[in-house]
C-alpha cells in the first residue's frame, strides 16, 4: 500500500497536469516510490498505476525504458559509472574496472553484504567532467580517478555505518 506521505508527494506531482493528463505524472511518481522503498517491484507498479488510473503496463513501460529505475532490488549505494564514448576517451573503462576490482563484482551486480551495486550507464550528461559517476541517481562524481573512487567508497562506507543515505 502507498503510504500517506508517498500519496502526498504523489498527489503533488498529479496537481501539475489537467485531470485528463495524470499520466504525466508517472516518472515523478516512480522516482518517489524509489526513493521510498529502493526499487521498483511489479506490486509497486501496480498500485502506481491504480491510483493515477492508468494501465499496469504503461507504468512497466515507463520503468523499464529509463535506466534510472531499478526493476529489482539494489544495494544500499546503486553506482552508476559512464562508460558513453566522451567517458571512455576520458577513463570511463578504467573507473569501472577499477570500481569493480575494488568492489568484487562485476558490472549489474551487488556486493554479498548489500551495500554496493555496480552498473554501466550510456550517458550522464557530464562529458567534460569524465569519467563520472552517479550514486543512487542523486549525486554527480566527476573526474574520478584511483584516489578520488578510494575516497568515495570510503565515505559512502562511513556514512552508512553512521545511518545514513547518498
Amino acid at each position: 500500500m502507498l503510504s500517506e506521505s508517498t500519496r502526498q508527494s504523489i498527489d503533488r506531482e498529479l496537481a501539475k497536469y489537467p485531470a485528463d493528463q495524470r499520466q504525466s505524472a508517472v516518472i515523478a511518481a516512480l522516482s518517489i516510490l524509489q526513493q521510498e522503498r529502493g526499487w521498483i517491484s511489479p506490486d509497486t507498479e501496480s498500485e502506481l498505476a491504480a491510483y493515477i488510473g492508468m494501465p499496469p503496463i504503461a507504468v512497466h513501460e515507463v520503468a523499464t525504458f529509463y535506466n534510472m529505475f531499478n526493476t529489482k532490488p539494489v544495494g544500499r549505494y546503486k553506482l552508476n559509472v559512464c562508460t558513453n564514448l566522451p567517458c571512455q576517451l576520458g577513463g570511463g573503462a578504467r573507473a569501472m574496472q577499477y570500481l569493480s576490482a575494488k568492489l568484487g563484482i562485476a558490472p549489474g551486480e551487488t556486493t554479498n553484504d548489500g551495500m554496493f551495486t555496480l552498473q554501466q550507464s550510456e550517458c550522464l550528461g557530464a562529458c567534460g567532467d569524465a569519467p563520472v559517476a552517479l550514486v543512487n541517481d542523486r549525486r554527480m562524481c566527476s573526474f574520478l580517478s584511483n584516489e578520488q573512487i578510494d575516497r568515495l567508497i570510503e565515505s559512502l562506507c562511513h556514512e552508512a555505518k553512521q545511518g545514513g543515505v547518498a
